[in-house]
């Protein structure tokens, strides 16, 4: 086969990688298009070839699920749309170096076309552990989500996403690896698909065990308001009282809801010029605490900023995870003269992070929440850093800005993975959905769909015992990938020696 051939099929593989995400989540499929990947991807003659392999394989993988990073660029078209294609093919490109880095580090460790393939195990680990934690990281799409509508996922209660990437590696290389010999090759598959039923087995069993209801009711609030008009003076009170009204709305024989949660930026202006505003939110509450995206500014910074008003008292969360190039801009003074500056925020030149370490949501008899803001979400290690354990997660978000193909289902899978990892439910409130209430299994309990108006009340899911991912985040899976590369490392010094003596 020539090289060119085989990255043209490493690169279709890639895309049918993506089939595994939200809203196809096809996971059978993606395992197949994964396996065919990891099978064209050993044997390349220089360090070069193998860097190209796995940038074609990234590359397709990339697009096929980051395709829906044009939509904010459409919102405005006549200001912003000239950027969208040099966005896509941008981020392709660059996440595909990620790639392209992992396979050129398993080909410079091995010594042989199977140790080569083994190498791809710690190496794509440490290539996704870096997607999600460097140049302040970026892990969309992760290969362990593709695994989420199975109970499989479970385990990501274990050892994360990253884990379950890394376990996916390790179930599909470790026999290909043994290719040349028939037998151990067989013998390795089997213990794979073992391996998979007793993961499938141990999660399902952790799905089925009983839980003691909390005996409480949350409400997501959904208004729906278009990201072409969100920002329309014209159509921000229109927005405001839509969701005003679906506060105020009585549940079965007049009962209230324990808990309401608007999504980001619901309320349309300043927290500091909102007195009237979120005195109309706490009459149309009636008493019942309420959660609501609002941008405010202290010492000439914006933040981006969840409150919650409970007993006429305004408790204020920071969003501190902001997103390059939407909430700030990198060296914003400098581009902003070529016309290049954010696109979520109208002041300066972006958010200010939130500090680090603030408190939880304390909400008295509902408990204390853990307050997430939309990209917040994607993000496993900022769910750590809070003083204490929370008893519930909320994430708050606008996703009108990215369409209405793939990116919302995929965010809302996110959410769930969030769950899944810390053994906490997440009620996720969005502006033209997908509001959801999810259990820590990752179950959706209630949902609002997309472009939808209106309100979801469901009980609130009680919380698990604290999951060991929680407790020890990606450290462990980290240090199994370094002590893999290193084993191989010293096997490569040893059959060099070896080489160099005879």
């Amino acid at each position: 086969m020539s090289e060119w051939r085989r990255r043209g099929l490493l690169a279709l593989a890639g895309v049918g990688m993506g089939a595994g995400q939200a809203p196809f989540s096809l996971w059978w499929l993606a395992l197949l298009a994964l396996a065919a990947v990891l099978w064209l991807l050993p044997g390349a003659a220089s360090l070069r070839g193998a860097a190209l392999r796995g940038w074609w394989a990234g590359a397709g993988y990339v697009l096929a699920t980051h395709f829906w990073i044009i939509d904010p660029f459409l919102v405005d078209p006549v200001r912003h749309g000239w950027m969208a294609p040099f966005a896509l093919l941008g981020m392709a490109g660059g996440l595909a170096l990620i790639f392209g880095a992992g396979t050129a580090l398993a080909h410079w460790l091995g010594w042989s076309t199977r140790s080569r393939a083994l190498a791809l195990i710690p190496a794509l680990l440490l290539a996704e552990l870096f997607r999600a934690y460097g140049l302040t990281g970026f892990p969309w799409a992760p290969l362990g989500s593709l695994w989420l509508e199975t109970p499989v996922a479970q385990t990501a209660a274990l050892w994360g996403v990253h884990g379950l990437g890394a376990m996916t590696l390790c179930l599909l290389l470790v026999p290909m690896a043994l290719r040349a010999r028939p037998g151990q090759a067989a013998g390795a598959a089997v213990l794979s698909l073992a391996t998979v039923a007793g993961l499938w087995l141990w999660g399902a069993g952790r799905m089925a065990a009983p839980q003691e209801p909390t005996g409480q009711v949350v409400r997501v609030v959904q208004p729906n308001a278009a990201q072409h008009l969100k920002w329309d003076p014209a159509y921000m009170p229109i927005f405001f009282n839509r969701a005003r009204e679906l506060t105020a709305i009585a549940g079965p024989e007049g009962t209230r809801p324990d808990l309401i949660v608007w999504p980001e930026t619901s309320v349309p202006a300043l927290l500091h010029h909102a007195d009237n505003l979120i005195a109309a939110i706490e009459e149309a509450a009636q008493g019942v605490p309420v959660l609501f995206g609002v941008q405010r500014s202290e010492a000439g910074l914006y933040y981006n900023s969840l409150g919650a008003l409970r007993e006429g008292e305004v408790q204020i969360y920071d969003k501190r995870h902001l997103v390059p190039f939407g909430e700030y801009m990198p060296f914003g003074e400098l581009l902003s003269q070529w016309g290049i500056t954010h696109l979520a925020s109208a002041q300066g030149y972006g958010y200010a992070p939130g500090p680090e370490g603030q408190a939880l949501l304390d909400l008295g008899p509902l408990g204390k929440g853990l307050p997430l803001i939309c990209y917040e979400g994607i993000f496993p290690q900022d769910l750590r850093g809070f003083p204490e354990r929370a008893d519930w997660l909320v994430l708050v978000t606008n996703d009108a800005w990215f369409g209405q193909l793939t990116m919302p289902y995929a965010h809302l899978d996110q959410a769930r993975m969030r769950a899944i990892e810390t053994g906490l439910p997440m009620i996720r409130a969005a502006n033209t959905g997908i509001s959801a209430v999810i259990d820590a299994e990752g179950r959706v309990i209630t949902r609002l769909g997309l472009g939808e108006t209106g309100y979801a009340d469901a009980p609130l899911p009680p919380p698990r015992a604290e999951t060991p991912y929680a407790r020890q985040g990606d450290l462990p899976v980290l240090l199994w990938g370094l002590a893999f590369l290193l084993a191989l490392g010293a096997g490569r010094i040893a059959i060099d020696r070896r080489r160099r003596a005879s």
